[in-house]
C-alpha cells in the first residue's frame, strides 16, 4: 500500500484495519512478516491487514510519527486505537488486537 491509498484504505474502511510499518532491511520487520500474513487469514473479511514500507513512503511514516519499526498500527472507524512495537509474538499481538478492539 502507498500514501495515495491510505485514505481510502484504512481511513475510510468499515472494519478495522492493521497497518504494518516495515522495510527490507529490517529483520524484525522480516520475523513478524509471517505471523501478519497468518493474522490476515485468522481474521478475513473482520480486519483488514496491510503493509507500508516506510522508505518507500517517507510522508506518511513521516506523518504518523513511526520512529521505530516494526510497528503494528490499528485504526478503527478511521483512527488510531493501538500500536504495537516490535517483532512479537503471533498471540501477543493477537491478543492486544482483541483488546483494542473491545475497547478494553
Amino acid at each position: 500500500m502507498n500514501e495515495s491509498m491510505f485514505k481510502t484504505e484504512v481511513l475510510d474502511s468499515d472494519i478495522p484495519v492493521v497497518v504494518d510499518f516495515w522495510a527490507e532491511w529490517c529483520m524484525p520487520c522480516r520475523m513478524v512478516s509471517p505471523v501478519i500474513d497468518e493474522l490476515s487469514e485468522d481474521y478475513k473479511g473482520k480486519i483488514k491487514f496491510l503493509k507500508v514500507n516506510v522508505d518507500n513512503n517517507p510522508q506518511l511514516a513521516t506523518e504518523l510519527q513511526i520512529l521505530s519499526i516494526p510497528v503494528l498500527i490499528l485504526f478503527k472507524n478511521g483512527k488510531e486505537i493501538k500500536r504495537i512495537t516490535g517483532a512479537n509474538p503471533k498471540e501477543y499481538i493477537e491478543k492486544e488486537i482483541e483488546l483494542a478492539i473491545k475497547g478494553v
